[in-house]
């Protein structure tokens, strides 16, 4: 028998990745009070306790979480760490008597979404179903419930996630399985964009000898304002590089978009630009740092890889 909260659901959902993003996620719908049941799987349980403080329970396994789940939501970096816990004896894969229905909420190849949803389809005969639903908006975001979620898959799908999205962010259908990572692939090319200027911008107006915090201020109330801008800009002022949305996974998700547009044969110079940016941020050493650390790189890019800035080399 499901369990039935006060307000009479009986959806169980369950969660898997409750890391900056997914914590957030998962307490947003435990405040909203819509589920009958909150499961959570994660390796580590001393990282589960916010939601298990906040009335979610812990399962042992993949295989329990995907048995007390209708709808389980994962947002894990990419598909390989949820592929690693699909087969085997305790994987997703053996709890699945009935429907369920997987949201993959990382940022991911579409062509690898739509491959892994036919496997599972034939593996479950038919039992799960899939949306890709990449998230925008930041750990910020994420806390506030207001992240844009993107959406891939069938209509029908949607509606049944919807309630719980809901409580997340904003779902919005953009078209068959695969489109939601298409759509992220394109809000990261703004996004990476975006950073490389803001980047490019704070360090001419630093050596010209203009205030960086009022210089951001200005920007904000013009055409260069925004939500990006705006989370962005005490770190750039600060140069507070402490890991958040970390920089080495824009090469990863720059690498999906370079591979959509070939397939859509779509020349983009500026992908091609920022993709290799990204690659060389990552050989200097910085790709585990936050985004921002890409003004670090801008400031560092007239000076020897390895240079500690005194004109001598780190090591020399």
């Amino acid at each position: 028998m499901q369990d039935v909260d006060k307000a009479g659901s009986t959806m169980r959902v369950g969660m898997i990745g409750l890391g900056s993003m997914g914590m957030p996620m998962a307490l947003n719908l435990l405040r909203a009070g819509l589920a009958g049941r909150v499961s959570v799987f994660g390796r580590s349980p001393e990282k589960l306790a916010p939601a298990l403080e906040a009335g979610a329970e812990r399962c042992e396994t993949p295989k329990a979480l995907a048995a007390q789940s209708d709808v389980l939501i994962t947002v894990l970096p990419d598909l390989p760490q949820l592929e690693a816990l699909i087969d085997g004896d305790e994987g997703i894969l053996a709890g699945v008597d009935g429907p369920l229905l997987l949201v993959i909420c990382s940022t991911s190849s579409p062509e690898g979404v739509r491959a892994l949803a036919r496997t599972l389809s034939e593996k479950s005969e038919g039992r799960i179903h899939v949306l890709d639903a990449p998230l925008s908006g930041g750990t910020d975001g994420a806390e506030a419930g207001r992240l844009s979620i993107m959406v891939g898959g069938e209509e029908a799908d949607l509606e049944r996630a919807r309630p719980v999205l809901e409580t997340m962010g904003t779902p919005v259908l953009l078209g068959p399985l695969g489109a939601g990572e298409v759509a992220k692939a394109c809000n990261q090319m703004v996004v990476a964009a975006t950073m490389v200027a803001l980047s490019e911008a704070t360090n001419i107006a630093e050596r010209a000898g203009l205030d960086v915090e009022r210089l951001l201020g200005c920007l904000g109330g013009g055409y260069a304002g925004g939500r990006f801008l705006e989370s962005r800009k005490q770190r750039l002022i600060d140069k507070d590089y402490t890991p958040s949305g970390i920089a080495r996974y824009m090469t990863k998700d720059l690498g999906f978009a370079r591979d959509e547009a070939a397939q859509q044969q779509v020349v983009t110079p500026q992908l091609s630009t920022l993709l290799a940016l990204y690659q060389d941020l990552g050989e200097r050493g910085l790709g585990e740092l936050d985004l921002t650390v890409t003004q670090r790189y801008i400031a560092e890019l007239d000076r020897p890889p390895g240079s500690d800035g005194s004109g001598q080399t780190q090591g020399a």
